[in-house]
């Protein structure tokens, strides 16, 4: 699974789990995936970058 796979995982934890009223683990659930969701574009971005302007 890759990295956004994982933040999708912990967005739907963090749904079910405020569902639930479990307010505390879907808030740490929401900002894990905010975080990985970032790193996830940075990382994206960075291969685009360095894609296009890799000599043929």
């Amino acid at each position: 699974m890759g990295l956004l796979g994982w933040g999708i995982t912990f967005l739907i934890i963090a749904l079910i789990a405020a569902l639930f009223g479990f307010g505390i683990i879907a808030g740490l659930s929401v900002e894990i995936a905010k975080i990985l969701f970032v790193v996830f574009i940075i990382l994206f971005i960075l291969s685009l970058i360095r894609h296009l302007t890799r000599k043929i």
